[in-house]
């Protein structure tokens, strides 16, 4: 089993509880191996080199997901449009889309780049957050999703989603350090996403599927 691993700081928890939870070293070898940025790994799972991943919402339309994912109500700190020319973020997908969808001009920043940019009070746009703003919906960034080992998945995604994840402070620290936050900044940022993609989510995502085709 091929599991790719996106290293953002918001899925850390789900991979120190996969280290955990998976018990073939194999495995777990095979994840810290398969690393890659967001639109690195949906290339790889659309040409079926990795088993699963989390991939960008805009890319997981017809396949097979769980209820897993990432998911911001009203902010998400690492996902934003900054003052300056238009410019995409060469690693997003979602974001990129989202950006146009909301008709926002700057440039695109995701993952922890841009959380670093949100605590130096940059001037910038939540993505989430004009999301919501419009909408009044969380938004769903990204989902859990296989083409194979489904019944593994999917209980293994109701297993995570049932249980509160502690990061001890060595690897927040290792974290921090790595960004250049503090682990402080870390914990205050994990306490704005959420992983389960309930009812409210399942819309928002569906909504935006749909305005995502006519960009």
């Amino acid at each position: 089993m091929i599991f790719a691993k996106i290293d953002y700081i918001n899925l850390l928890p789900l991979y120190l509880f996969l280290k955990k939870y998976i018990r073939s070293s194999a495995t777990i070898a095979t994840i810290e191996h398969k690393k890659g940025v967001p639109s690195q790994i949906n290339i790889s799972f659309k040409k079926r080199k990795i088993d699963a991943a989390i991939i960008s919402s805009v890319e997981s339309k017809g396949y097979r997901c769980t209820d897993l994912g990432i998911v911001a109500n009203k902010k998400v700190l690492s996902v934003l449009v900054c003052e300056g020319e238009n410019r995409e973020d060469i690693e997003s997908n979602t974001s990129n889309v989202l950006a146009k969808i909301l008709e926002l001009e700057g440039e695109v920043l995701i993952g922890d780049k841009a959380l670093k940019k949100y605590f130096e009070n940059c001037k910038c746009k939540d993505l989430a957050e004009e999301w919501y703003n419009r909408y009044k919906l969380p938004f769903v960034f990204a989902r859990l999703c296989f083409h194979s080992n489904e019944k593994f998945f999917k209980k293994m995604s109701r297993d995570f989603l049932k249980r509160k994840v502690k990061i001890p402070q060595y690897i927040l620290k290792k974290y921090a350090k790595r960004s250049g936050l503090t682990t402080k900044q870390i914990s205050f940022y994990l306490k704005h996403i959420d992983y389960k993609i309930d009812a409210k989510a399942k819309k928002s995502l569906k909504k935006f599927i749909h305005l995502s085709k006519k960009i």
